[in-house]
C-alpha cells in the first residue's frame, strides 16, 4: 500500500518532467528580456541627464556669450569719447568710436531715435536691424537677438543717450558663432537633439532633426533674450510589463534562478518516481498505462461552445454632421456611439492609408462625452489604430499631445459652444486638421463600406498630460509683475487647466464657473457673445482685478473684459498679440479672417507685418497659416494661433497666457493698454436664422445680387464691402443654419449708413427676413 501511495505521489511529477526543460528555457529567455529592458532604461535616463546636462550648459554659455556683449556695448556707451560725440549730436563719429578695439565687430551705426530713416530704408536695409533697435527702446537697455542682416547674424542694440538725454539707438553687427559657440561645443549623444531657436526661427540645431518637432517639451529659454535652447530625446525603450529598471532585474534574477533550476532538475533526473527503470514485479500499472487501457468509447467528448450566428447592425448616419471644418451634431439624432465608432474607423481607415499608427483622444465635459469616446475608440481600434485616451482635456490639449507623444494625430470629442445636446469631433491626421473634402471624403468613406479592418485590434493606453502642458508653457511664459485675474470657464473644460496655468505664470487667479459641467448651468460657454460675459464683468469690478478671461466650451477660444467693463474684441487684441510679435519677426506673415476689423491691417503693416485677409473656420486659417509660414493668426470669433514660440494651433489658454506677459511687461494697467488700442464704433457678430435653414444658399443668391456704391467687395467668404470709412459683411455660418453679419465704422453716423444699405440689399433678397438692425 505504502508503495501504491508512493506512485501516486510521484505520477503527477514524472508526467512534467518533459516540460522542465521548456519551463526553463522560457524563463531564462524572459529573464535576458528583462535584463535588457532594465539596463536600457539605464540607458535612457542616462541619455536624458547628458541631454539636460548638455542643455544646460549651452543655455549658461549662450546667456554668458550674450552678456559680455551687451556690457561691451553699455560701456562703450558710457566712455567719455562717445558720450563726447553723442553730445555734440555727431552720430557718425559714436558709432566709429564704438567700434575701435571690438573683436569681431562687423557693422556699427547709431540711428536717430525716431528711426524713421530705418523705416524708410525699409525693405532695402532688412527688418533686422529695426526690430533690434526697437526692442531695445522699448526695453531701455542693451538688447541681443538674432536678425537677418544679409545672412542670420547676432545683432545688438541700445539707446544712446548723451546724460540722460536720448539721442539715437546704437545698432552693433557682429557674427552669428559668438551666439552659437555653446550650442556648437554641447555634447550630443545618442541620436537626441539640441537646437538654438528664436521665436519659430531655429538658427542652430545639431543631431537627429527628425525629433525637432517635439524639442519644445523640454526647452529652456535664455535669461534675458527671447532665444531658447530646446532639446529631444528618442523614444524611449518600452518598460516591458511596466517594470522600472531596478524592479526589472529583479524580476529578471528570479527568473533566471527558476530557469537554472528547471533545467538542473531535467538533466538530474527529476521527477521519475523509482529511478528510470519500471519492474515488472510492480504489477501496478501507471496512470498514463492505465488512461491508454481505456476504451475509446469511454473517453469524454469534447465540449463544443455553441456556435453564435451574428448579424450586421445597419447604422444610419446623417451626412449633415460632416461640416466644413468638424464634425459636430446633436446627441440622440444625428450622433451616438455608433456612429462614433463608424467615425473613429473612418479616420482610422485613413490613419492605415498614410502610414500612421497612434492617435490621441480627448473629450471635453459634455455628460455624452464618455459614451462617444468609447465607441470612436473602439472604431479606431477595430482599423489596427493605437489609441493613447487622456480622457477630459481641452481641445488645445490634445492638439498639443499629438506633438508632445508624437502622434501627429487627435481627436477631440466635444461640441465646443454650442448647447448641452451637441457634440462632435475636430480631427488631426499626420499634422494636418481635417476640413473641407478630407470631412466629407470620411462621410463616403463610411458610406461606401471603405473602411480597413485590422486583423490585430490596435491598442489602448491612457495618459494624463496635463503637467506637461502646464510645464511647456511655463517655461516659456513668466509674466514680469503679479497681475489680478478673473478666469470665467462657463464651466467648461478649460476649468481645470485654465487657471492652473495663468497662476503658474505669475498670476493671482479667481476662478469663475470653473467646475466642469456639462449642463453649463450658469451660461453658454461662447465667449463671443456679450450677455455671457456679464458675471464676469460684475466679478472682476468688484474684486477690482485688473482683467477678467473668458473661455468657451473647449478652451480654444478667448474672450476678455477690462476693469472698466469694456469687451476687447479679438480683432483688437490680434493688434496686440501682432505688435508683440513683429517685434522679434519682422516682416511676418499675420493672418486674419473676414469678420475682423478694416483698422486692423493698418496696424499690422505699422509695426513691419504682412497682413492677410482669409476664411473664418479654425481648420482654415491653419492650412493658410502653414502655406503662408505665417507666424500669427486670429479670427474675430476668439480664436488664436500662435506659431511664434508655439505650434500653431488654436489655443484661448496659451493665448491668455501671452496676453498676460505683454501686458505685464509694461507700466500702464491692462486697462489703459488695452483702451489704448485702435477702436470704432461696431457690432458684435449678428447671427440671423438663415431662410429654409440653407445659410449657403442665401449667400450666393445674396452675392449675385447685391449692388454697393462706392464700395469694395470681397468674395473670400460671404460678401463683405469696404468703405473708406467703415465695412459689413454677412456669411454663412458652417457651424449652425445661420447667416453671420458684422459691421464696423470709425463713427456711429458711418455705421448707420453701412447698415441701411446691406438692409437695402439683403430685404431685396428675401423680404421678410428678420434683421437686428
Amino acid at each position: 500500500m505504502t508503495d501504491v501511495i508512493k506512485r501516486r505521489v510521484r505520477l503527477p511529477t514524472a508526467h512534467l518532467r518533459p516540460a522542465l526543460p521548456i519551463v526553463g528555457a522560457a524563463c531564462v529567455v524572459l529573464a535576458l528580456w528583462l535584463a535588457w529592458s532594465g539596463w536600457q532604461q539605464l540607458q535612457d535616463a542616462s541619455q536624458g541627464q547628458a541631454l539636460r546636462a548638455s542643455r544646460d550648459l549651452a543655455v549658461s554659455g549662450t546667456q554668458h556669450a550674450l552678456q559680455q556683449q551687451t556690457e561691451r556695448l553699455r560701456d562703450k556707451l558710457a566712455s567719455a569719447p562717445v558720450q563726447l560725440a553723442l553730445a555734440a549730436g555727431d552720430l557718425d563719429t559714436a558709432a566709429t568710436r564704438i567700434q575701435a578695439s571690438w573683436p569681431h565687430v562687423e557693422s556699427v551705426a547709431v540711428l536717430p531715435a525716431d528711426l524713421e530713416a530705418a523705416y524708410a530704408s525699409l525693405p532695402r536695409d532688412g527688418f533686422g536691424r529695426l526690430a533690434v533697435a526697437e526692442s531695445a527702446l522699448v526695453a531701455k537697455a542693451p538688447v541681443a537677438r538674432i536678425g537677418k542682416d544679409g545672412a542670420p547674424k547676432l545683432l545688438l542694440a541700445a539707446p544712446a543717450k548723451a546724460g540722460d538725454r536720448l539721442v539715437g539707438v546704437a545698432y552693433v553687427r557682429l557674427p552669428l558663432g559668438l551666439a552659437t559657440d555653446a550650442i556648437q561645443a554641447a555634447n550630443i549623444e545618442g541620436g537626441s537633439y539640441l537646437a538654438l531657436r528664436e521665436g519659430n526661427y531655429t538658427v542652430l540645431e545639431r543631431g537627429n532633426a527628425r525629433l525637432s518637432d517635439a524639442a519644445e517639451a523640454m526647452a529652456v529659454k535664455v535669461p534675458g533674450s527671447d532665444l531658447r535652447v530646446a532639446a529631444s530625446l528618442p523614444d524611449p525603450t518600452q518598460a516591458a510589463f511596466g517594470l522600472g529598471a531596478m524592479a526589472a532585474f529583479v524580476a529578471a534574477a528570479v527568473l533566471l534562478g527558476v530557469g537554472i533550476l528547471s533545467l538542473l532538475a531535467f538533466r538530474r533526473g527529476y521527477g521519475l518516481g523509482e529511478g528510470t527503470h519500471t519492474h515488472a514485479s510492480d504489477g501496478e500499472p501507471t496512470l498514463a498505462q492505465t488512461m491508454q487501457q481505456v476504451p475509446a468509447a469511454a473517453r469524454p467528448l469534447p465540449v463544443r461552445e455553441p456556435v453564435v450566428e451574428t448579424k450586421a447592425v445597419t447604422v444610419k448616419i446623417d451626412r449633415g454632421i460632416f461640416r466644413a471644418y468638424d464634425i459636430r451634431g446633436i446627441v440622440g439624432q444625428t450622433l451616438d456611439a455608433s456612429v462614433a465608432e463608424l467615425i473613429g474607423h473612418a479616420v482610422g481607415t485613413l490613419m492605415f492609408e498614410k502610414g500612421l499608427n497612434d492617435i490621441v483622444v480627448g473629450r471635453d465635459g459634455r455628460l455624452s462625452g464618455p459614451d462617444l469616446v468609447a465607441g470612436l475608440i473602439e472604431g479606431l481600434r477595430k482599423a489596427g489604430r493605437n489609441v493613447i485616451d487622456i480622457g477630459l482635456a481641452p481641445t488645445p490639449v490634445v492638439y498639443f499631445g499629438g506633438f508632445h507623444l508624437r502622434t501627429g494625430c487627435g481627436i477631440a470629442v466635444t461640441g465646443s459652444h454650442n448647447p448641452p445636446d451637441y457634440n462632435g469631433f475636430k480631427i488631426v491626421v499626420g499634422g494636418d486638421t481635417l476640413f473641407g473634402d478630407a470631412i466629407t471624403d470620411l462621410y463616403a468613406r463610411i458610406a461606401e463600406d471603405r473602411l480597413h479592418t485590422a486583423g490585430t485590434p490596435g491598442g489602448l493606453s491612457q495618459r494624463d498630460i496635463g503637467g506637461d502642458y502646464v510645464a511647456r508653457i511655463t517655461a516659456d511664459v513668466q509674466i514680469d509683475r503679479r497681475l489680478k485675474i478673473v478666469v470665467d470657464a462657463g464651466n467648461g473644460v478649460a476649468g481645470a487647466l485654465g487657471p492652473r496655468v495663468l497662476e503658474a505664470i505669475g498670476a493671482e487667479v479667481t476662478p469663475l464657473y470653473c467646475d466642469i459641467d456639462g449642463t453649463f448651468p450658469n451660461h453658454h460657454p461662447d465667449p463671443s457673445e456679450p450677455q455671457n460675459l456679464q458675471d464676469l464683468v460684475q466679478m472682476v469690478q468688484r474684486l477690482d482685478a485688473d482683467l477678467g478671461i473668458a473661455f468657451d466650451g473647449d478652451g480654444d477660444r478667448l474672450g476678455v473684459v477690462t476693469r472698466d467693463g469694456e469687451t476687447i474684441y479679438p480683432d483688437r487684441l490680434l493688434m496686440l498679440f501682432a505688435a508683440d510679435v513683429l517685434e522679434r519677426n519682422p516682416g511676418a506673415v499675420i493672418v486674419y479672417d473676414v469678420k475682423c476689423t478694416g483698422r486692423l491691417p493698418g496696424q499690422i503693416l505699422r509695426f513691419g507685418g504682412s497682413p492677410l485677409m482669409w476664411k473664418t473656420g479654425h481648420s482654415l486659417i491653419k492650412a493658410k497659416m502653414r502655406e503662408t509660414e505665417a507666424e500669427l493668426a486670429g479670427e474675430m470669433s476668439g480664436h488664436f494661433f500662435f506659431a511664434e514660440r508655439w505650434y500653431g494651433f488654436d489655443d484661448g489658454i496659451y493665448a491668455a497666457a501671452r496676453l498676460l506677459e505683454i501686458l505685464a511687461a509694461r507700466p500702464e494697467t491692462p486697462t489703459e493698454q488695452l483702451n489704448a488700442l485702435p477702436n470704432g464704433v461696431s457690432t458684435p457678430e449678428l447671427k440671423v436664422d438663415a431662410p429654409d435653414g440653407d445659410p449657403h444658399a442665401f449667400v450666393e443668391r445674396f452675392r449675385a445680387a447685391a449692388k454697393f456704391v462706392g464700395g469694395r467687395s470681397s468674395n473670400i467668404d460671404g460678401l463683405r464691402v469696404d468703405w473708406p470709412d467703415g465695412w459689413g459683411l454677412v456669411r454663412a455660418s458652417n457651424t449652425t443654419p445661420v447667416l453671420v453679419m458684422r459691421f464696423d465704422a470709425d463713427t456711429q453716423a458711418a455705421l448707420l449708413r453701412i447698415q441701411a444699405a446691406f438692409r437695402e440689399q439683403l430685404l431685396a433678397v428675401k423680404p421678410d427676413l428678420e434683421l437686428p438692425f
